[in-house]
């Protein structure tokens, strides 16, 4: 049987001598031999297949989705949930902080606020939540008449809580 060295097989594999070495050194090259602190390689072995690289999101889309469903915090999902919310509430009129919509996302729980702050406000900021994971779930379809009803159907209406009527017409 004819061996070769490292630095023949990396030239023959077209890869670096050092990652041959990796491939000697956790068996992954059937034949070859440790001789007096040199490898020997059969000239008629196989290139190891590469290991799977675990791969990441290139699209800021794909991001969003893996941060989504591994519910990392502090990544770009955690921010725009927090800031979308927060400045989309605030043009509607929510007295909520930025730091008490961030409290509301992170633990799915109001907390103690230390001020009166209306019902709606709240739930308005939980269903807005639910309406930016559909976006993200939902981007590449097509922006419709239909599609942007249905996320209005997320968000609720509440003018009665905005509103003041006499109580004798309940």
């Amino acid at each position: 049987m004819d061996f070769m060295t490292i630095e023949e097989i990396a030239a023959k594999w077209g890869i670096t001598p050092r990652q041959v070495r990796s491939y000697c050194a956790d068996n992954r090259i059937a034949g070859a031999i440790l001789d007096q602190g040199e490898w020997r390689i059969p000239a008629n072995a196989a290139k190891p297949e590469r290991k799977r690289r675990r791969t990441f999101p290139t699209t800021v889309l794909g991001v969003l989705e893996a941060e989504r469903s591994s519910r990392i915090s502090g990544g770009l999902y955690h921010r725009l949930q927090i800031d979308i919310t927060y400045n989309s509430n605030h043009i509607e009129g929510s007295r909520l902080t930025h730091e008490q919509t961030r409290w509301i996302f992170e633990t799915k729980t109001i907390g103690e606020f230390g001020a009166d702050v209306p019902v709606d406000d709240i739930v308005e900021t939980a269903n807005h939540f639910r309406a930016v994971d559909k976006i993200i779930m939902t981007a590449t379809s097509a922006l419709t008449e239909a599609y942007i009803k249905r996320l209005h159907e997320i968000l609720p209406f509440l003018p009665l809580l905005r509103c003041s009527f006499p109580l004798d017409m309940l």
